[in-house]
């Protein structure tokens, strides 16, 4: 079995954080708390929301964070390009 594919959701031996379980689940389901997602950031994670997406960027580039949810990452890494798509149409 592949070390990115293995069953506990683990890949080349580290386990995804208890913090960065909690934001992929956060992402699953934002929009289920009430009010802007920069407060629900802040009440849930304590977290400034430019902090948060960093840590969320960072997720999206792990495979860690794959292994656990890849319909979560691949959508996430899609929503991604497809914004860096439109910044660069915007500049030409």
């Amino acid at each position: 079995m592949a070390a990115s594919a293995r069953p506990d959701g683990s890949a080349h031996g580290a386990p995804l954080s208890e913090r960065d379980a909690a934001i992929l689940a956060f992402e699953r389901q934002w929009w289920s708390h009430a009010g802007a997602k920069e407060q629900a950031i802040r009440d849930e994670f304590g977290l400034s929301s430019a902090r948060y997406y960093q840590l969320l960027g960072a997720l999206i580039d792990s495979p860690v964070a794959l292994a656990h949810d890849p319909m979560l990452i691949k959508r996430l890494q899609r929503m991604r390009e497809a914004r860096a798509a439109a910044r660069a149409r915007r500049s030409l």
